[in-house]
Formats: C-alpha cells, structure tokens, sequence
C-alpha cells in the first residue's frame, strides 16, 4: 500500500467511497459521524449511482483506516474507490 491508497489528500478534487448503507437515516449518521473528523471539510452524498457514494474532501492529509473505522463503528462499510476520480 502506498501514500495514496492509505490517505485522503488535501485539495478540490477529493475521495470517492462506496457505502452499503441504503436507508436516508442510516446515510445521515454516517455523514454526521464523519464529519466530526478532524480534516474533513465537506462532503458530498450522491444517490443517483447504486451503491450510493460519498466524495469527501480534506483540508489536511486524513488517514482512510480511520474513514472506515468510524462508518464500520456504525455497523456499515464505506469503501475507496480508485486514487482519483475526475
């Protein structure tokens, strides 16, 4: 694994996750609990795709690991997708 794989980066361009959640109260637990990230300065959720995805964008360097300890905490899965989705 490497510098990218591992981090979300800071800057416009951000990180895709796929998640398993489905339900609208489920999708907002999730994103109020990773918004109390330290780093995470936005996000975005989008439903037209299947399985729903969440872009995240930084302000500093934001481990993945601990994206995903923070959803899995909340019994669902959220999962990178590619280094950069433009």
């Amino acid at each position: 694994m490497g510098y990218l794989s591992e981090n979300v980066i800071p800057g416009e361009h951000g990180k895709i996750f796929g998640t398993n959640a489905k339900e609208p109260k489920d999708l907002e637990k999730i994103m109020e609990a990773l918004n109390e990230i330290e780093g995470i300065k936005k996000l975005n959720l989008d439903t037209s795709v299947h399985p729903f995805e969440i872009t995240i964008l930084t302000s500093k360097m934001v481990e993945i690991r601990k994206i995903e300890e923070v959803v899995n905490h909340l019994g669902f899965h959220v999962i990178p997708k590619g280094y950069f989705d433009f």
